[in-house]
């Protein structure tokens, strides 16, 4: 047994998570009854930190959009995490089956996860009977907790095994510390819920009257990203590999390996595909805008090197590309990230010219 503290305001409720983190964390427990908080201690039968059986607040309700006969999206409208959207910037899809709902991506929290079943409730009754997480980033699985709450840990959720791996190692636990810090510990009382079950490139699920298909093309926007393909509605759900209207995470990833990854899925899935990003809206033609402005980066990096001009000038090439340059003033965080984004990009044309 252990004795955990518990803390109560002055109306004698139990304090928020954030009051208690606030104040506990500023002025330390003698500072308490100044802020109108009082410590008591709780016998408990489980080890553990105060922040295991505290809470974040709900996060509200977004309606489900149809994107085809069997595809629903919750559509996240922030790009970036903060305190006021509670960690919710990542499209979350649902594929109604006759044999029950599939959910691919859960979201940044616990909190999110059960917005999201909240959500599929309103299209059908039926159970979530799958997951499958896009890559190991945590806006992608940290929701997975509130599905395995709801539906017992033999739930299968799909990845790659690089994803899981990832998640398993230090990357679990920084992703999930990382949403707290971002939203203001909004995203708290979510627990690391790894993927269970692994799948690979070309396997195929049935789920009653729909076909899954998983497609994997080697390093883009990770190591490890699944794209999951709806062949009955001709949908593709793509993760991070493309976003609609931001510059991609590609610490983990590769420029050409991203460019070779969108020629080989596009090839494969055929025509007609309505992309889906985790980041913005799909569209028909998401992998060609996007892989544009990408060569837009790259391709004056790559010549930089070739031509032996400092890194420092690099960017000064890339703002005068015209793939670049006309969105220079629409694309959400342009300006905080393209220093960034065009500084791995020469770096990684470095790696290849040697």
């Amino acid at each position: 047994m252990c004795i955990r503290p518990v803390l109560f305001d002055l109306d004698g409720k139990v304090a928020t998570r954030r009051q208690i983190l606030t104040h506990l964390g500023r002025m330390g427990a003698a500072g308490l009854a100044g802020a109108g908080l009082s410590l008591v201690p709780m016998v408990h039968t489980c080890a553990g930190e105060l922040v295991d059986f505290i809470e974040g607040p709900p996060v509200a309700d977004i309606a489900p959009r149809q994107l085809s006969k069997h595809v629903w999206m919750i559509h996240a409208q922030d790009a970036f995490p903060t305190a006021e959207n509670h960690g919710m910037m990542a499209n979350i899809l649902f594929v109604v089956t006759s044999k029950g709902v599939v959910v691919i991506d859960t979201g940044a929290s616990k909190q999110i996860g059960q917005m999201a079943m909240r959500m599929i409730k309103t299209v059908t009754p039926q159970p979530v009977v799958a997951v499958f997480n896009s890559h190991f980033h945590g806006d992608h699985w940290l929701g997975n907790h509130a599905f395995v709450e709801a539906y017992g840990p033999k739930l299968p959720i799909y990845s790659l095994p690089y994803t899981t791996e990832q998640i398993n190692g230090h990357e679990g636990d920084l992703w999930r510390s990382l949403m707290e810090r971002w939203t203001n510990q909004s995203t708290t009382g979510t627990k690391v819920t790894p993927p269970n079950t692994a799948t690979r490139h070309g396997e195929e699920f049935r789920f009653g009257d729909v076909t899954l298909r998983m497609h994997f093309y080697g390093q883009a926007h990770t190591k490890g990203d699944l794209s999951v393909e709806v062949l009955e509605d001709k949908v593709v759900h793509v993760g991070d590999l493309a976003m609609e209207n931001r510059i991609a995470n590609i610490d983990d990833g590769s420029y050409p390996g991203t460019f070779k990854y969108f020629d080989t899925v596009s090839k494969n899935a055929g025509n007609d595909i309505l992309w889906v990003p985790c980041h913005g809206n799909p569209q028909k033609d998401l992998l060609q805008t996007y892989g544009t402005f990408l060569k837009g980066i790259w391709e004056p990096c790559a010549q930089a090197v070739k031509n032996d001009v400092p890194i420092e000038k690099a960017k000064d090439r890339v703002l005068q590309d015209p793939r670049v340059a006309s969105r220079a003033k629409t694309m959400l965080g342009f300006d905080l990230n393209i220093g960034k984004y065009t500084s791995l990009a020469y770096l990684e044309a470095e790696r290849d010219a040697f």
